[in-house]
């Protein structure tokens, strides 16, 4: 009967250990198809008609809500109860998933040229996640959205 070194057991052990933990985070991946699209786009983002033409900045002092969509949209909604919806000219990552973000103006309106920055909403360790650009401010009319 042959002895196995030390290096050999550690390499075997750290193999089967390995493939175990590999084969049970494949049994926890849920079997469903995710509503998030491998682009950052979500499935259920209310449609949107546009009402008017696109304009470059709003107030901010008549920004009531935001509802940020996924990576790539972000509707604002003023106190006359109109909405706007930013369509990101880049994917902004983690945007959609964090839904949480905060910007810095000199001016009094937010600008499709000022810039977003993502936050981490809820646990795990805080700070900027990343920062994107806004687009244009399309005033639309959004369909119901579905209740959840």
């Amino acid at each position: 009967m042959s002895a196995l070194r030390p290096t050999t057991l550690q390499t075997a052990a750290f193999l089967t250990l390995t493939i175990a933990a590999a084969l049970s985070l494949g049994a926890c991946a849920p079997q469903a198809r995710s509503q998030w699209a491998a682009n950052g786009h979500a499935a259920d983002v209310p449609a949107a008609t546009p009402t008017g033409a696109p304009v470059s900045c709003i107030p901010i002092t008549t920004i009531r809500e935001s509802r940020v969509r996924d990576d790539w949209t972000i509707d604002f909604r003023t106190t006359s109860n109109n909405w706007y919806r930013s369509s990101l000219p880049y994917r902004c990552s983690n945007l959609g998933f964090e839904r949480s973000f905060s910007y810095s103006t000199a001016l009094s309106q937010l600008c499709n040229v000022d810039i977003i920055t993502v936050f981490r909403n809820g646990g795990g360790p805080t700070g900027p996640l990343g920062s994107c650009g806004l687009g244009m401010f399309q005033p639309v009319k959004l369909e119901k959205e579905a209740k959840k």
